[in-house]
């Protein structure tokens, strides 16, 4: 990574990724500088190139920014280079588009001064010029994945995906962020609020950018990333949740059939339903383990923060505790088998009743998948466990 020095140090450093955008960087970095020197705030512009072939680097320069040269692309890795290249106590992003106002970067660094330690800027509640958003991502993207990272984490924000945000050193050191494209942006949200970050949100304004080209996002693709960023990060609402209702419905489904046959009005529930709720038991009992192994491996990884309720549950968790209860089950249900066959034994062999018979063969055999399944599960999980406890802290 090649960094072009100018000033450094200071209390603010306005960071913006940089990939052609020779047409407005000019008037962004003048922007920039004439935010901090009206204000009185010390601090510098740096702009993290991506690999620009427009000249971008050399207008940078000219106009008084340090550039940071960053050679892996993706939106994420020229931000974490520009911000890690920074000298100062905080810093404020936002894209060189010419979309934002950097004279509201007094209103980021005040809250920041009072302790927070991200500051979010909300363009619904600052103003969105005509155009300066396309309908789609203005009245659906946008809002539905806000509204969707409200719930999956709780987190504060009415524009989660606001490109002018700011972040103090500190924080941002603390959310050690992995990601180096689009998703960047979500994860900064996600892991600040599962870390219990100050956050606070200001009023901020989104105008048409000065480009003439189309912009870099593209609103499917970058859409399904952010989504599935989230669904990812947060394996309660991807598989436990859906899991437990799959669980729940399946056993008692199940229990209601078992002793006999059913009658909801004229509609009549026998062995087939029985089957079927079955499944529902055992695929909701797979998807709950995909939850554990998704927030384990998330832990792992450093994708996740630590949670401190999840680890104490951890640590009850063993292979030997897995392997017993796993092992019960499936000796169980092999008795239950065996009971079968010898009632079939009785009988000569010959043909049974197959609605008698299901209630005996369907528990006994979804017993088995049960206990074998949690037997291979507390082996895998010892795995990931074993990973998890010799990583660093």
């Amino acid at each position: 990574m090649n960094t072009t020095m100018s000033s450094t140090c200071g209390e603010l450093a306005i960071i913006m990724p940089c990939l052609n955008e020779a047409e407005t960087l000019a008037t962004c970095v003048q922007s920039a500088h004439r935010a901090l020197q009206e204000n009185g705030i010390e601090g510098e512009v740096i702009v993290a190139d991506n690999g620009s072939t427009d000249g971008s680097q050399q207008i940078a320069i000219a106009n008084g920014a340090r550039v940071v040269a960053v050679p892996i692309r993706g939106y994420g890795a020229a931000l974490s280079a520009g911000i890690k290249a920074a000298n100062t106590q905080y810093m404020l992003i936002l894209d060189a588009d010419d979309s934002y106002d950097f004279s509201h970067a007094p209103r980021f660094l005040n809250e920041l001064r009072k302790g927070a330690g991200l500051v979010m800027g909300n363009r619904f509640r600052g103003g969105i010029e005509p155009g300066a958003m396309p309908p789609l991502h203005r009245y659906l993207g946008n809002p539905v994945l806000s509204a969707i990272g409200r719930v999956f984490f709780s987190a504060p924000i009415g524009d989660f995906h606001c490109g002018m945000r700011a972040f103090s050193k500190a924080a941002f050191d603390l959310m050690d962020l992995q990601t180096t494209g689009m998703e960047f942006a979500s994860e900064m949200v996600v892991k600040a609020t599962l870390l219990g970050i100050s956050i606070a949100e200001v009023p901020t304004t989104l105008k048409p950018d000065g480009r003439s080209r189309a912009p870099h996002l593209r609103t499917w693709h970058d859409g399904w990333r952010h989504l599935r960023f989230l669904m990812l990060y947060c394996p309660r609402w991807l598989f436990f949740y859906p899991g437990f209702a799959l669980m729940l419905f399946g056993f008692s489904v199940s229990v209601w059939l078992f002793p006999q046959e059913r009658m909801i009005g004229n509609i009549h529930f026998d062995a087939n339903t029985l089957v079927y709720a079955m499944g529902c038991l055992l695929l909701g009992y797979h998807t709950i383990l995909f939850a554990v192994f998704a927030k384990v491996f998330g832990v792992t990884t450093g994708l996740l923060p630590e949670n401190p309720r999840f680890t104490r549950w951890f640590r009850y968790i063993t292979l030997e505790t897995g392997l017993l209860v796993g092992g019960s089950i499936f000796l169980l249900s092999l008795f239950a088998a065996i009971w079968a066959v010898l009632f079939w034994k009785q009988a000569g062999y010959g043909p049974l009743r197959m609605d008698q018979m299901l209630r005996i063969t369907l528990p006994s055999a979804t017993g088995m998948v049960f206990g074998a399944e949690t037997c291979f599960a507390s082996f895998f999980l010892s795995l990931l466990g074993m990973h998890r406890r010799s990583s660093p802290a």
